[in-house]
C-alpha cells in the first residue's frame, strides 16, 4: 500500500528514533480512522528501526485475543530477535506472570473498579518490575522499538505492562508506537489518557486522504491524466481509505468499474475491525436504505441514539458512508449479502414495521416487504396493495408487479380475495412482458370457475387468454359469463355487451352473433361517453369498423387518441388507441402514421412495453400503407425488440405482416421468406391478426411467381372474413389482391368479376378500395379505357399518400400511353414513377422502370423547365416540390405547419406560374430544387 500524504507523519517518527538512540525515550499513539494507513505507516517505521540496527518487538491485537491474559505480552516478548539465554529469560517471566495472574483470578485484586484500571497486588508488580527491566536491559545494547497494532483490542493485563514500561522509558532508549481510533466507541479511555499523560508521550493523528492525495495515490499506479481524472470519483467512492481505494483500483484494472468482489470485500474488511455497535449500526443503514434516519437505525441495530450517532461518525470517517448512506450500492449490497438469509429478513420485516408505525409512504415500507421475500402480517398485505397502485401511477410497473407478488405470498385466504390480487398482478405484468402473465392464468381460471374472480375480472382473463391463444379456456369462461343471471342494465352486462363488440372485431370466432346493441350507437362523441373509460370507446369503435362505417366515426377516434393517457384502466390501456387507430387506417386517413409518432414520442405512465410494441406495429401498418417501406421494416422490428416473439401471443401477426409485406414489396424476398419460417400460434389464424399474416403471405408468393400459393392465401382471407362477419376491405383488401393473382393466372373474367364485386359492394366505397379495383379492372381490359380508370385511381391513391401504389398506376398509366402511342404522357409518367419509386425503396418497380426511355431523351418544351420553377417564391417551391413527392395537401400541412387551405392556394399559383393543370404535370426537377427547403422547414 502506497503512503501518500504521510511523508511528515513518518519523518516526525524516524526523528523520534534517531533522538531515542540518544537515551530519549518517546511513546507515541498514531491515532485515526479505519483505513487511514496507521498500520502501514507502522509497519514502515519499524522496518526502518531495524534496517538502523534498533531491535523491533511487535504485537498485532485483535477482538478474538481481547480476553486472553498477557496476549499481547507474550506476542511482544516472544518477537524480540535475541540470543537464546534472553529469550529464556523473557519467556520464563512470562509463565511467572501468567502463575501468577492464576494464582490471583479468585481474588479481587485483579478486578477492576468501575471505569477505573486494574489494581496490580504485590506478585504482580514484582514481575511487571522484571519484566520491564529485561526489557531495557535489551536496550543497553540496542534502541528497542515497540509497535503495538489496534492497542484498543488488547487484553487489560498488558496494557498495565505497557503503562509501566511506558513510564519507565522516558530516560531509556525505548520507543513505543501504539495504534488506535479515539472515534470508535468501547475503547480504552482510562488507558489512553495514562498514556498520554507521560511527558514523553506525543499523539499523531492521522486523517483520511485529500482529492489531491489520492491522485498521488492514483499517480504511483496510472498515468497521470488518469489519476488526475479519476481522482474525484476515487475520493467519493472511498472518502480517502487507503485500503477502500486500493480496492477500487484493483476494481478498475480489472473491469474498469467497482465489483463486489473487489471493493465490496474491502468494505466488509472495514466492518470487521470495528466494535459490534457500529457494525449493527451499518446493517441498519444497509437495510433501511433511503428511509435512513438515526432514530431509525437505533431502532434496528438495538442501540441507543447517542451510540448510532457515534457509530455513523465512526462509519463516515471510515470513508464507508457519506452522511445517510453509503458511497456506493456495491458497499451497502455487500453489508446486506454478508447477512444470513433469516437474519437479513427479520432485519427487513423490523425495519418494515417500524416506517409502517411512524405512517411512512407505502412504498418506502413495501420495498423492504418485498426485499424481505416472507410474509409479515395481514397488516402488510395493504401496504403492499396500496404500494403497487401508487407505483403504477408513477409509470413504475416492475415494481408495482414485485409488491403484488409479495401481497399474493402474504395472504392465501380467503380465496377471493388471493384471486384479485393475481388478477391484479397478471394486469400490471402484461404491461411490461405477456409472456410472464402467463404463468398465472391456469390458477385464475381454476377461480374463475369457483365463483372466487369478479365479473370484471373474468372477463379481462378472457381477454389475457386470447392474447396467448387459449381459445378454448377463454370460450368456456364466456359461455359462463353469458349463462350467469345478469342485471339487464347493469354494469356487468354493459361490460359483457361491450367485449362481445370487441371480440366480433378482433377474435370474431367467439363472439356472438345477433345481439342488438344497446340504444342508439354514437358516430362521433366516442370519447365522450360517460362509462367505462376502457370498454365504452373500445366496443363503438370494434362496432364501426365490423360495420364498415369507419369513415362515421373519425372524429370519435381522433379524440380517444387525444384523450388517450394515464386516466386509462390498466386493464387494457392500448385497445382503445389502437382501435382509434385502425379506424384511420380503414378510412384512408393519411395522418394515422402522424398519430402513430404523436404517441410513440409521448411519455406514458405506466410505461409499457407491450404498448411501445404494439404501437410500433401500427406505425409500420400505417407506414406501408404510405409506401414507406423502409420505414414500416423499422418500425415493425421495433415491435419485436420491444416485446420478444413469444411474448406476442397471437397478436404476433401484426408486426410480422408489416415485416413480410414491406420487404416483399422492397425485393428482399430472402428476408421476407425467414420471417415467415418462423412459428406463429396457430390460434393466431382465427383472429383479426392472421388476416394480415394470410394476406402478406400471399404477397409474397405473388411477388415470387407462387400465383396459385397467392391465390390460395387471399381466398382463404375472403372465407374467414365473409364467415366471420368482419367482410371490411380496410383489414385486407382480399379481393382485388385476388383478382391480381388471376391475373397474372391469365383469368381476366375471374379478375374483372372480383373487382366489380368489390365496387358493388354498399358502404365500402373507401378511396383505397376504389382506386385497387379500378387498378384491376384498367390492367385486364381494353388498353383504350385504361388512362381514364387508372388516372381516377392515381387520385385515389394520392388521396390516400400512398406513395408505393401511385407509383404502380404510374408504372401502368405509362405502358398504356406508350401502347397507344403517346410517348410524352408515357415519358412523363415513367419519370414521376421512377421519382416516387425510390422515395418509398421498392426495388422491383424500380427495375420493371428501367425498359422506359429516361426523361433526358423527351423533346425540350414538352414540359415545364427548371427556369420556369424558378418563377416560384421559396414557400412555393416547398409545397411543389412536396407535392411531386406524392404527399397529399393535409401531409404537406402538417409538414410545413400551414392550413391545409394554404396549401391549395400554392398550388393554384404553381399551377398557373408554370402552365400545367394538376400536380401529375409539375416537373421532377422541382423536387431537387426544394428539398433543402423541405428540410430547412422540417427543423425549423
Amino acid at each position: 500500500m502506497e503512503l501518500v500524504e504521510r511523508a511528515e507523519q513518518a519523518m516526525h517518527l524516524k526523528q523520534m528514533l534517531m533522538e531515542c538512540d540518544s537515551r530519549k525515550g518517546k511513546v507515541v499513539l498514531l491515532d485515526g480512522p479505519s483505513g487511514s494507513g496507521k498500520t502501514e505507516l507502522l509497519h514502515r517505521v519499524a522496518e526502518h528501526a531495524s534496517r538502523t540496527g534498533g531491535l523491533v518487538l511487535r504485537a498485532a491485537c485483535s477482538r478474538a485475543e481481547h480476553a486472553l491474559p498477557f496476549g499481547v505480552l507474550g506476542q511482544l516478548l516472544r518477537s524480540a530477535p535475541v540470543p537464546d539465554a534472553s529469550a529464556g529469560e523473557l519467556e520464563e517471566l512470562l509463565l511467572r506472570a501468567a502463575a501468577t495472574q492464576d494464582a490471583g483470578a479468585g481474588s479481587d485484586a485483579h478486578r477492576p473498579p468501575a471505569g477505573g484500571a486494574a489494581v496490580i497486588g504485590p506478585e504482580l508488580a514484582g514481575v511487571l518490575a522484571d519484566i520491564t527491566r529485561a526489557v531495557l536491559r535489551l536496550a543497553r545494547d540496542a534502541p528497542v522499538f515497540l509497535a503495538v497494532d489496534d492497542v484498543r483490542h488488547a487484553d487489560r493485563l498488558s496494557l498495565d505492562c505497557l503503562l509501566y514500561l511506558a513510564r519507565r522509558t522516558g530516560s531509556a532508549r525505548v520507543m513505543a508506537v501504539l495504534t488506535d481510533d479515539s472515534e470508535l466507541p468501547g475503547g480504552r479511555p482510562m488507558f489512553r489518557t495514562e498514556l498520554l499523560d507521560q511527558p514523553h508521550a506525543h499523539r499523531m493523528a492521522l486523517t483520511p486522504l485529500t482529492e489531491a492525495g489520492v491522485a498521488g495515490f492514483l499517480a504511483a499506479h496510472l498515468d497521470r491524466p488518469s489519476a488526475e481524472r479519476l481522482a474525484p470519483e476515487f475520493h467519493a467512492l472511498a472518502g480517502g481509505n487507503l485500503l477502500l481505494l486500493t480496492a477500487l483500483l484493483d476494481d478498475h484494472r480489472a473491469t474498469g468499474g467497482v465489483r463486489r468482489e473487489g471493493y465490496g470485500r474491502a468494505v466488509l474488511r472495514q466492518t470487521s475491525r470495528v466494535d459490534p455497535p457500529v457494525a449493527a449500526a451499518a446493517r441498519a443503514l444497509a437495510v433501511l436504505g433511503t428511509s435512513a434516519r438515526p432514530d431509525r437505525i437505533a431502532r434496528i441495530a438495538g442501540i441507543d441514539a447517542a451510540r448510532a450517532e457515534s457509530a455513523l461518525r465512526t462509519l463516515a470517517a471510515a470513508g464507508l458512508v457519506n452522511g445517510l448512506t453509503f458511497r456506493h450500492d456495491v458497499a451497502r449490497q455487500s453489508v446486506l449479502d454478508d447477512l444470513p438469509a433469516d437474519e437479513r429478513a427479520t432485519l427487513r420485516i423490523k425495519a418494515a414495521e417500524l416506517l409502517y408505525e411512524q405512517g411512512c409512504p407505502a412504498t418506502e415500507t413495501a420495498g423492504l416487504l418485498v426485499e424481505a421475500d416472507r410474509p409479515a402480517g395481514a397488516w402488510s398485505v395493504d401496504v403492499l396493495l396500496e404500494a403497487a397502485e401508487q407505483e403504477l401511477i408513477a409509470g413504475r410497473s416492475h415494481r408495482a408487479a414485485a409488491a403484488l407478488e409479495a401481497a399474493l405470498r402474504a395472504r392465501p385466504e380467503p380465496a377471493a380475495e388471493h384471486a384479485a390480487i393475481e388478477a391484479r398482478l397478471v394486469q400490471v405484468r402484461r404491461l411490461s412482458d405477456p409472456a410472464t402473465a402467463e404463468t398465472h392464468l391456469a390458477a385464475l381460471v381454476t377461480a374463475a370457475h369457483r365463483g372466487d374472480l369478479t365479473p370484471a375480472h373474468s372477463v379481462d382473463l378472457v381477454r389475457q387468454l386470447l392474447w396467448q391463444g387459449r381459445t378454448t379456456e377463454a370460450g368456456e369462461l364466456l359461455e359462463r359469463l353469458r349463462a350467469a343471471e345478469l342485471e339487464p342494465h347493469g354494469e356487468v352486462a354493459a361490460l359483457l355487451h361491450d367485449t362481445e363488440q370487441w371480440l366480433a372485431w378482433t377474435h370474431p370466432t367467439l363472439a356472438r352473433r345477433g345481439r342488438k346493441p344497446r340504444g342508439p350507437q354514437p358516430t362521433a362523441d366516442v370519447a365522450g361517453q360517460p362509462t367505462d373509460p376502457w370498454c365504452r370507446p373500445t366496443a363503438l369503435l370494434a362496432d364501426a369498423l365490423v360495420n364498415g362505417r369507419s369513415h362515421e366515426v373519425v372524429q370519435g377516434a381522433e379524440q380517444v387518441l387525444k384523450d388517450r393517457g394515464p386516466s386509462y384502466d390498466i386493464t387494457w390501456p392500448e385497445e382503445p388507441a389502437l382501435l382509434a387507430l385502425s379506424v384511420l387506417l380503414n378510412a384512408d386517413r393519411p395522418d394515422a402514421g402522424a398519430w402513430c409518432d404523436r404517441l410513440l414520442t409521448e411519455g406514458h405512465t405506466p410505461y409499457s412495453p407491450t404498448w411501445m410494441g404494439l404501437l410500433s406495429s401500427a406505425r409500420a401498418e400505417a407506414a406501408v400503407r404510405q409506401g414507406d417501406l423502409s420505414r414500416a421494416v423499422d418500425h415493425a422490428q421495433l415491435a419485436l425488440s420491444h416485446v420478444s416473439p413469444n411474448a406476442w401471443g397471437v397478436a404476433l401477426g401484426a408486426p410480422l405482416s408489416a415485416l413480410v409485406l414491406a420487404t416483399t414489396r422492397m425485393g428482399r424476398y430472402d428476408e421476407a421468406e425467414s420471417y415467415l419460417t418462423r412459428a406463429v400460434p396457430k390460434a393466431m389464424f382465427e383472429t383479426r391478426y392472421g388476416l394480415h399474416y394470410l394476406h402478406a403471405r400471399g404477397q409474397f408468393h405473388l411477388a415470387t411467381g407462387h400465383d396459385h400459393a397467392a391465390l390460395a392465401d387471399f381466398l382463404a382471407c375472403g372465407e374467414r372474413m365473409r364467415a366471420w362477419g368482419i367482410d371490411v376491405p380496410g383489414i385486407v383488401p382480399w379481393r382485388t389482391s385476388a383478382a391480381e393473382a388471376w391475373l397474372e393466372l391469365g383469368n381476366r373474367e375471374q379478375a374483372a368479376r372480383l373487382a366489380y364485386d368489390q365496387l358493388g359492394r354498399p358502404g365500402h366505397n373507401g378511396a383505397r378500395t376504389r382506386a385497387a379495383a379500378l387498378r384491376v379492372l384498367a390492367v385486364g381490359g381494353p388498353v383504350g379505357r385504361r388512362p381514364q380508370m387508372l388516372t381516377e385511381a392515381l387520385d385515389l391513391f394520392e388521396q390516400c399518400g400512398d406513395r408505393y401504389e401511385q407509383t404502380r398506376v404510374l408504372a401502368d398509366l405509362s405502358d398504356a400511353y406508350s401502347e397507344l402511342g403517346d410517348n410524352r404522357r408515357a415519358r412523363t409518367h415513367a419519370r414521376r414513377a421512377r421519382h416516387l419509386v425510390t422515395l418509398c425503396g421498392a426495388a422491383p418497380l424500380n427495375e420493371a422502370l428501367l425498359s422506359f426511355v429516361d426523361e433526358s431523351d423527351e423533346p425540350a418544351g414538352s414540359h415545364p423547365t427548371a427556369t420556369d420553377s424558378a418563377l416560384l417564391t421559396g414557400s412555393e417551391r416547398r409545397v411543389a416540390a412536396l407535392a411531386v413527392g406524392g404527399y397529399t395537401n393535409r401531409d404537406i400541412a402538417a409538414k410545413l405547419f400551414i392550413t391545409p387551405s394554404t396549401v391549395e392556394q400554392h398550388l393554384t399559383r404553381i399551377y398557373r406560374k408554370l402552365g400545367v393543370t394538376c400536380r401529375k404535370d409539375l416537373p421532377i426537377e422541382l423536387t431537387t430544387s426544394g428539398v433543402e427547403a423541405v428540410s430547412a422547414a422540417g427543423e425549423a
